[in-house]
Parts: structure tokens; C-alpha cells; sequence
């Protein structure tokens, strides 16, 4: 239940006491020049707290600088940052229970528009310069949105859900076709025709697909967390999915141990080896025929919350969330697992895109 607790933990942990919850206190705006390739680090902060920052880390002087959204517009970036998307040089921002997401100038952090009113976002994918669509938690809908306009332009409804029940998370690419995975409560992958903004095709897996991604061979990875023993909606063992992008059929299932909230399936620059945190953080190249028996980097009393590989050199980043309250943090590891660096990002961080 990893993925709920995104949601429902923070809130739990910083009511006793309020001082924990980070503040930011900054008067006038920054003015910032963010030059060559970087990564930028969505903390979602704590729900209902309105405490989500963005901070961006320049891997060759190991520089960090947080809350950079706020020092460049004077303006907080509201509540739980879900996850941030580049496209055509600027950098979207998808802040959750906000209902909004922000596109921002990549060198200057500041604001240059915004798109309102989504029900509860959680990702963004471009099909193409005029329309992009936008996950949603507790809507049965996708959202179509054209991005030169900020304007949502139409919905697509997803079959076998209901506004309270609804819930679609990320979304990967193939040919005319978007593949999207279902998580909260939900166990399915759609399958959209961008053609007709129609879901055209679906395929049930695990219980709780967390994320989605396609490897070099054109193959879709989903890991299910297995929702929990006792839930009214189901509990599975937990599975890692290797799937066919072309004929949308199985192909491959990793079972893992019950008990075990695997989540964060991530890949290499070169798409052929495939990352995901159980309590530690594991990796597996795609054409491997089994589970790996030992881990990458092993569990170290941390709370592994977010992970990412640098697409050039292959250096691996997780972020540990601590407890929720105060700054997390983020380790920096070669491909070989040899320690580089380890900085101090805000709450919660959650999710990496990478400037390139």
C-alpha cells in the first residue's frame, strides 16, 4: 500500500505536531540562468499542506538549489507535486491536489503558463505540439488538453470506472497508440487510439499497476504493489509484467514474495535494463528470464521513495523520504553502485525529470 500512503501518511505525521512541516519564507524573486543538462526533483510535500517544492541539481558541479519554482515567481507551487514532463524546452509541472499543472521556463524557473481546473493530476504525456493528455485520481476520465493554449479540450473516457473509483496513472508511447496503466484500486492497462481519443483495447494484470514504461525491444514493463490483504477492492501477489507493445498481450510474469509493495519501474539510457525499488532498489536487464537474487543497493534503514537513471551516464539517483516531514534526501550512485554524492532536496521527493 506504498503508493496510497503518498497521500494519506504525510497528512498523519504532521498532525501532532505542526512546527515539523517545512516552511519557506522568501520575499523577493530570484533571478536564475540554468544552464546545460540537469535534473529536476518534484518533493511533493504533504498532502493538504500546500508545502509541494522544486528542486533542480546540476550533476557535474553537484550544486543543488531548492525551492527554485518559489525564488523565481514568488509564488508557491502548491499542493503535492506529482511529476514533471519536458517538451518543446519547457518544463511541465504537475501538481496534484492543486488541480493544475504549471509549464515552466527551463533556464529561469519562472511561471509562463498554466493549465486549471483538472480534477486531480497526477501525469502529463504530448502526443503532439497541440494536444497532450493528463492522468487524473478519482476521475473515470483522461483529460485532453491542448498545451499552446492551456485549454482543456476533451475528455477520454476510460470503460469500468467511476468518478470515485477512477484512477489513471502514467502513459508510454507506441506508434499511434498510448498505453496508460490503471493503479489505485484498479488492474488494468488501456490502451488509447490517438487517433480517435479512444480507449480501444485493455488488458487486466496485478492488482495496483504503479507505473509503466517501454523498453528497447518495444516491450511495456508494469509492476503491481498488490493493493493490500483485507482491502474490499482485492490483494495479489505483487508481479513485475513484461508485455508485447504491438500485440498488447502478455508475454512474461515475475512473481514476487507476498508481502512485498514493489514500485518505481525505471530504465537505463539505452532502455535495456530495468530498475525498481522493494525496500532496496533492484535492477534486471529486460531480456533476463528470472528475478535477480540479490539487489543493487541494499535497504539501509531509508524510506527509498523515487528513482531515476541518468540517460547518459547511468548514474542512479533514489530519494529518501525520511519521515515525511522534514527535508528528504537524495543518494547518487554510480552503474557499478559506488556512492558520488548526496544532497537535501525538500518533503517528500518523489519524482526526477531530466534536462537534457
Amino acid at each position: 500500500m506504498k503508493r496510497i500512503l503518498r497521500h494519506i501518511l504525510p497528512v498523519i505525521l504532521c498532525l501532532p505536531a505542526l512546527g515539523g512541516c517545512m516552511k519557506w519564507d522568501y520575499a523577493d524573486m530570484e533571478e536564475f540562468a540554468a544552464t546545460g543538462p540537469g535534473l529536476f526533483i518534484t518533493n511533493e510535500g504533504n498532502f493538504q499542506y500546500g508545502n509541494a517544492t522544486l528542486s533542480y541539481y546540476d550533476p557535474a558541479t553537484k550544486k543543488v538549489e531548492n525551492e527554485v519554482f518559489y525564488r523565481a515567481n514568488a509564488m508557491k507551487l502548491g499542493d503535492v507535486a506529482q511529476s514533471m514532463t519536458i517538451h518543446n524546452d519547457l518544463g511541465w509541472i504537475v501538481v496534484n491536489n492543486s488541480h493544475v499543472v504549471f509549464a515552466i521556463d527551463l533556464r529561469t524557473f519562472k511561471e509562463v503558463g498554466r493549465i486549471t481546473n483538472l480534477t486531480s493530476p497526477r501525469y502529463i504525456h504530448f502526443v503532439s505540439d497541440e494536444k497532450a493528455y493528463v492522468t487524473q485520481l478519482w476521475d473515470n476520465r483522461i483529460f485532453i488538453v491542448n498545451p499552446r493554449r492551456y485549454e482543456i479540450t476533451g475528455y477520454i473516457e476510460c470503460p469500468g470506472m467511476t468518478p470515485g473509483s477512477g484512477s489513471t496513472e502514467q502513459m508510454v508511447q507506441y506508434g499511434q497508440y498510448v498505453y496508460v496503466n490503471c493503479w489505485s484500486y484498479q488492474n488494468r492497462l488501456l490502451k488509447i487510439d490517438t487517433r480517435t481519443d479512444r480507449v480501444v483495447d485493455e488488458l487486466v494484470v496485478g492488482v495496483q499497476p504503479t507505473s509503466l514504461v517501454l523498453d528497447a525491444n518495444d516491450k511495456l514493463w508494469t509492476i503491481t504493489d498488490g493493493g493490500y490483504e483485507g482491502s474490499p477492492y482485492g490483494y495479489d501477489v505483487p508481479a513485475l509484467y513484461r508485455i508485447d507493445a504491438a500485440s498488447f498481450r502478455l508475454e512474461k510474469q515475475f512473481r514476487f514474495r507476498e508481502g512485498d509493495a514493489p514500485s518505481e519501474v525505471q530504465l537505463n539510457g539505452t532502455r535495456d535494463m530495468l530498475y525498481w525499488i522493494n525496500k532496496d532498489v533492484w535492477r534486471m536487464p529486460v531480456a533476463a528470464e528470472q528475478l535477480p537474487a540479490r539487489p543493487f543497493l541494499e535497504y539501509r534503514e531509508t524510506k527509498y521513495y523515487g528513482l531515476t537513471v541518468d540517460p547518459d551516464n547511468g548514474d542512479v539517483y533514489v530519494a529518501d523520504a525520511i519521515d515525511y516531514q522534514q527535508q528528504g534526501i537524495v543518494y547518487r550512485y554510480t552503474a557499478d553502485g559506488d556512492a558520488v554524492d548526496e544532497f537535501y532536496a525538500g518533503v517528500t521527493p518523489g519524482a526526477f525529470c531530466w534536462k537534457r
